[in-house]
């Protein structure tokens, strides 16, 4: 499998309150800091956390999960934010977030099979709360969502994802290289 690498819209830089400059644009901003987030938000202490139970769980069939530092540096920025994304989205409904990996504790196999498949190794980001999505980050910070109708391929990075979701820019299906 493959993520089709067609370009999406990633984050720009608008002038925030007082001119200063953010990292995305002005609606995808505004959810997230309704959510709580501020530019510096850094909670180690809740990523150690999340990072010490995946860990430590282990499946019944000994599935463990892979924990590595792009993981963990996402989740002690946006970690435990509801993200509610206002408005109509570009291409599909936006997506309503919480980034909460836990949402991914049991299933550790789906997640490594996929990591796998992409040669990497992945790990859970959170869930889409309205279609019971997961999230997911690879080693390299690439973003991806899984649900029933098959794994799809969100954004090179945790800010582009962010963007998409947020935004509904439709993600791209991964599919298998003929």
């Amino acid at each position: 499998m493959h993520p089709d690498r067609t370009s999406v819209p990633g984050p720009t830089a608008p002038l925030g309150p007082a001119g200063a400059s953010t990292r995305f644009s002005a609606p995808v901003d505004t959810a997230l800091r309704a959510a709580g987030w501020q530019p510096g938000r850094w909670d180690i202490k809740q990523a150690e956390f999340w990072a010490d139970a995946l860990r430590e769980h282990t499946s019944p069939a000994g599935h463990r999960h892979a924990v590595f530092p792009a993981a963990v540096e996402a989740w002690a920025e946006f970690g435990g934010l509801h993200i509610t994304p206002v408005g109509a989205g570009r291409q599909v409904a936006p997506a309503t977030l919480h980034l909460d990996p836990l949402h991914g504790l049991h299933l550790a196999r789906t997640l490594g099979d996929l990591g796998r498949a992409l040669d990497t190794e992945i790990c859970p980001l959170g869930a889409e709360t309205d279609t019971h999505s997961l999230l997911a980050i690879d080693a390299e910070g690439r973003v991806y969502t899984l649900d029933h109708t098959g794994d799809w391929y969100v954004g090179p990075d945790i800010d582009h994802a962010l963007v998409s979701l947020i935004a509904g820019v439709e993600p791209q299906r991964l599919t298998t290289h003929t």
